[in-house]
């Protein structure tokens, strides 16, 4: 009896393409549902020049109607060529393509990581994750490939490196090491709703890196612990060792003799000379490109701008807007340099080939997003995500807390509204002039209450499928899969719910610690006024 019951329940795991398309369906027939029922809400906007302030009204969108019917048809196209996650991961794609093709990736991490032990690797991965939150959201595009070919060459389960990136990325996206795009966007916000108490109060771009370097290092640790300890076991082992080598064409030089292993190691430190030194020499330009002042530097800067934070990562920045491509740019340098040291390409068409056979693999990947930017895209329509945001942005405000009880409330509220809006800066912009006014009023600082909106974004955001990149998550997943049943959201997420789970009471613990503890945010910043 329990085998049949274990056969009719495999049924129902349904490829994400086909989950993702129901998905779709059911947000139609609830926009419709809720509609209906003239389901609304509002939030404050704040006028920067007279701080006075406006109330706007959201309401649900009925896409089961003449007009969403409308909608969904003539803004597929446009909605997949739009999307800002597939376009980031082609462009990403192009130069690891050729990285890997050439020989370099893979030379790399066997002559530096192999020797490195596994806990070390992952807590790297998971720190460059948290890092890579500085520009954009690149780890989500580079770092879960990588990964992947990491765990692989250190004969371990790919899917594991992958759940390890991602959780690095996801879990870890408010904070970073330094103040990057995000803190340039959420201290306008903060300022300005802290304007609503007191009109002269000022919020610096590094009011949050103390406690921002603090909780990206325990993060780090103890996501690292969970990852060896917990999701290891949970995701298990990949194939054989055998299987693994042949399936990721990870060779160990066996079948070679004494002479041939003598030259073939000869041209793979050549390679990877040359791909050093064009990388390095790279990696100057780029900074030289960021520095103001020199003779022809400053390429990448929005000079529009007077501080330099705003000039590398405002907006307008040529660094911020071109990041991913400059990367990607770094990877396809670095890999023809090292293929012409170790004569790994005959010519420029067989570099073409080997770079095609690469984008073949990720075939299906496309088709599943391209059903999942459809299944985003309608829910933004509805605006079911944004009206959840306001009412719990109103729910807060109703309340008299203060102190440790407003804290953990306004965390959860905030928590909770980032599994419908995932956009770091849109649920500031609600939420800031709600939580400042009421923070700042229990004697807790806006820079604080601005940490609070971190936490609470990184709590949530790896496991909500409305994130835009969960589906680069998901795809890499199924792309590395060597089960005949694929790998499905809610197994996706089952791989990550241990590290979600540690990594929420790891938040709450540095935010309320840090706040009895009176520890200082950043410089003349502190938890309380």
């Amino acid at each position: 009896m329990k085998e049949k019951k274990k056969r009719r329940l495999r049924k129902f795991n349904l490829h994400p393409t086909t989950t993702f398309i129901l998905l779709t369906i059911l947000l139609i027939v609830i926009s419709w549902f809720l509609s209906k029922l003239n389901i609304q809400s509002s939030y404050t906007v704040i006028d920067a020049n007279t701080l006075e302030t406006e109330t706007t009204i959201v309401k649900v969108e009925n896409l089961l109607s003449s007009s969403g019917f409308k909608f969904i048809i003539s803004n597929a196209a446009s909605n997949f060529a739009s999307f800002s996650a597939f376009i980031t991961l082609m462009v990403a794609l192009i130069g690891l393509s050729v990285a890997h093709a050439s020989g370099f990736i893979k030379a790399f991490i066997r002559r530096n990581t192999l020797k490195v032990n596994n806990k070390v690797i992952t807590f790297l991965i998971i720190l460059l994750g948290i890092f890579s939150s500085l520009v954009n959201d690149v780890g989500y595009v580079i770092l879960i490939p990588l990964a992947a070919l990491i765990f692989v060459a250190n004969k371990r389960n790919p899917l594991l490196g992958i759940a390890t990136a991602f959780c690095g990325v996801a879990f870890g996206s408010a904070i970073s090491l330094f103040v990057g795009s995000t803190d340039v966007n959420l201290v306008v916000q903060t300022e300005l709703a802290s304007h609503l108490v007191d009109a002269n109060y000022h919020v610096a771009l590094l009011s949050n890196i103390f406690i921002m370097i603090v909780a990206a290092l325990a993060i780090s640790i103890i996501g690292t612990i969970v990852i060896e300890n917990v999701v290891v076991k949970k995701i298990g082992r990949y194939k054989n060792a055998e299987e693994l080598e042949n399936t990721m064409e990870v060779s160990d030089l066996l079948t070679l003799d004494d002479k041939e292993k003598v030259e073939q190691d000869y041209l793979t430190k050549k390679g990877l000379r040359n791909a050093y030194i064009v990388g390095a020499l790279m990696i100057l330009l780029f900074i030289y490109m960021i520095i103001p002042g020199l003779p022809n530097s400053g390429l990448l800067l929005d000079m529009n701008e007077i501080a330099y934070v705003k000039q590398l990562f405002g907006a307008n920045s040529y660094f911020q807007l071109g990041f991913t491509y400059l990367v990607s740019l770094w990877f396809l340098v670095v890999g023809i340099a090292y293929a012409i040291g170790a004569k790994t390409f005959k010519n420029d068409k067989e570099l073409i080939e080997k770079v095609s056979v690469f984008f073949t693999d990720i075939g299906c990947m496309i088709v599943t997003i391209f059903f999942f930017v459809q299944f985003i895209a309608v829910f933004k329509k509805t605006n079911i995500g944004v009206v959840i945001t306001c009412a719990l942005a109103n729910i807060l405000s109703s309340l008299s807390l203060n102190g440790i009880v407003l804290i953990v409330v306004a965390l959860i509220l905030m928590s909770f509204s980032g599994l419908f809006l995932t956009s770091t800066i849109n649920k500031w912009a609600i939420f800031a002039p709600v939580v400042v006014p009421m923070m700042m009023q229990s004697n807790i600082s806006p820079e604080f209450a601005q940490f609070v909106l971190r936490a609470a974004d990184s709590i949530t955001k790896g496991i909500t499928p409305f994130l835009p990149y969960f589906i680069i998550y998901l795809g890499y997943l199924n792309l590395y899969n060597n089960n005949k049943e694929p790998i499905t959201i809610k197994k996706g997420l089952s791989f990550i719910m241990p590290y979600f789970t540690i990594i929420t009471i790891t938040w709450v613990v540095i935010v309320l610690g840090w706040y009895l503890i009176g520890l200082p945010l950043g410089p003349h910043a502190f938890p309380t006024l």
